[in-house]
């Protein structure tokens, strides 16, 4: 390899390891004070060397109901990825086979929806919630989960349904496929990485929203990422109960990213031509 490639190769690496480090120190330090005895994490200078504890998880275990909380954030997160996949899927088929030159200008319209501040949704949502007497339930949270996700995932899946031939659901329609059974038999089938993208993004969405969490559930309805607040107290902040709970809040997702990493860097990647 000429010297010239070789440097370019080392300082690529290098600048990647820079940024690794930059993003992972937060997390690093957080899921470390999990570990840490109290006089250890006021320590200062801070010490790099210490004898773990698991006070702080006994402490979570102690004062917080784990299992409902997880149950909370899987069935908010699930709820809202199921039913936007169920709304947002055929609309993007439908926008992605429009003949229509505006159909690429209503896709960007629903990725628009998605920037819309959480806070400008909010309000009206409680009160519409309130009056209809879902506040404090887990659908109130769903539901509103849902209405912005479906907007995401009718964009990506405009770019993954144009991207695929349309010459094979044709075929099938010429072989006598309903309009129906060539969108699930032939349509569904091509874009199975893209399915998996957007449900994994759903579920990112949902699992860490803390802001519709926090105002549209009650103390048996909450979610963990609502429940990490409960580490900051009135004169101080738990912060070994709070890298405690990080853990429990962050693994799942960390895990699933893990498992399906490469269908998420395709979603990433894919654009709308």
């Amino acid at each position: 390899m000429p010297d010239r490639a070789r440097l370019s190769l080392l300082a690529r690496r290098f600048a990647i390891c820079v940024v690794l480090v930059i993003a992972l120190a937060p997390v690093v330090w957080l899921f470390s004070i999990a570990y840490k005895p109290t006089s250890d994490i006021f320590a200062s200078p801070p010490t790099l060397l210490f004898s773990p504890t698991w006070d702080n998880f006994s402490s979570v275990f102690r004062y917080f109901n784990l299992g409902r909380l997880l149950e909370s954030s899987l069935i908010i997160a699930i709820g809202s990825t199921a039913l936007s996949l169920l709304i947002g899927v055929p609309a993007g088929y439908a926008l992605a086979r429009s003949t229509s030159p505006r159909a690429i200008w209503l896709a960007y319209f629903f990725l628009i929806i998605r920037t819309v501040p959480p806070i400008a949704t909010l309000i009206p949502f409680y009160l519409l919630m309130r009056d209809i007497g879902l506040l404090g339930t887990w659908w109130a949270v769903i539901i509103l989960n849902t209405a912005l996700n479906s907007a995401f995932v009718v964009w990506m899946m405009f770019a993954f349904f144009r991207a695929a031939p349309a010459s094979i659901e044709e075929a099938a329609l010429t072989d006598g496929c309903t309009d129906f059974g060539a969108f699930v038999q032939v349509a569904l089938p091509t874009v199975v990485p893209g399915l998996i993208a957007s449900a994994i993004f759903c579920v990112m969405f949902s699992w860490n929203d803390f802001l519709y969490a926090m105002f549209l559930t009650k103390a048996d309805t909450k979610t963990i990422s609502v429940a990490l607040l409960s580490a900051y107290g009135t004169k101080d902040i738990s912060w070994g109960t709070l890298g405690a709970l990080a853990h429990f809040s962050t693994l799942p997702i960390v895990v699933m990213m893990i498992a399906l990493n490469r269908y998420f860097v395709q979603g990433l990647t894919q654009g709308v031509h």
